[in-house]
């Protein structure tokens, strides 16, 4: 019996890359000599399974694989029994409907009657149903943004990250239909010894993640400011302070979130925070 965790991951591309750093973050280096469709990890019991992001799902599903990471956009199409434990901030995009600049588009009312080509339809066609749009949709592998310019659809459907493909097929924006990022699913079958060494590769996820999202700052205030100075950062207890050699000043040490952090660091010079020294966090144990 294989006792090793099976992960199923993206063969290649973007997700796939994001997702091996986040694993070497993990303390998990990944041996795949010749690019191999199975490789094992040192370090911890992992045996990752390289595969298209279509399949992986159902691989899950099925039990083939113990979890997998994926983009959520393949979970909602595919809309197979997995479980959804972790978002993992990468591989960010949307699936959005998008027409020619010169189609006219005031609501998703102007859908109706349109021919729109994806290659996400049961998505689509739940957008569709959920908004009362009588429209058809042609189901295609690839290529899709180029659909309008030949003439096989009025518009499309497509995963859309920066928009420069669409912009430079002369097509815009109009509907968002999903949001997604990657997210690690599981499978709802795993035995105990499964599911509990999975929690242990989610913990370190989870620590690494957190450490992405926050800042370490240390800077030197003067003493009389320290209630305001502890009252504006979002410690996650309360800052360190040390006194300094110099009468009347005091070293703080805090943790800042990354989505606060401009603002929290321009209320602390307000109040005469100087030689602030910002460092990135490795891991995050809370």
């Amino acid at each position: 019996m294989n006792n090793r965790l099976r992960l199923a991951i993206q063969k290649s591309g973007r997700l796939s890359d994001d997702t091996i750093d986040l694993l070497s973050a993990c303390g998990i280096n990944i041996s795949r000599p010749d690019r191999k469709l199975r490789a094992l990890s040192e370090h911890f019991n992992l045996e990752l399974l390289f595969l298209r992001d279509d399949d992986i799902p159902g691989y899950v599903a099925d039990g083939v694989a113990d979890a997998g990471i994926v983009g959520e956009n393949v979970i909602f199409e595919k809309n197979k029994p997995v479980e959804t434990l972790e978002r993992l901030g990468f591989a960010k995009c949307r699936l959005s409907i998008a027409l020619p600049k010169a189609t006219p588009y005031a609501s998703v009312a102007d859908l109706n009657n349109l021919h729109i080509a994806t290659s996400y339809p049961g998505l689509l066609g739940r957008f569709f149903e959920k908004n009362g749009v009588q429209a058809s949709i042609h189901e295609i592998s690839g290529s899709v943004e180029i659909a309008p310019g030949i003439g096989l659809a009025d518009g499309i459907c497509d995963i859309v990250s920066s928009g420069s493909t669409l912009i430079s097929n002369g097509l815009r924006e109009v509907e968002v239909v999903v949001q997604s990022e990657a997210v690690l699913i599981a499978s709802e079958t795993l035995t105990i010894e499964k599911r509990s060494r999975l929690e242990k590769l989610r913990f370190r996820m989870q620590s690494v993640l957190k450490a992405r999202q926050h800042r370490y700052i240390l800077m030197n205030v003067p003493t009389k400011s320290l209630p305001e100075v502890i009252r504006i950062l979002p410690g996650m207890k309360s800052p360190t302070v040390m006194p300094l050699a110099t009468e009347g000043w005091s070293s703080v040490h805090s943790v800042i979130p990354e989505n606060t952090f401009w603002d929290v660091i321009e209320q602390l010079k307000g109040i005469g925070a100087e030689g602030m020294l910002v460092v990135p966090i490795e891991k995050m144990v809370l």
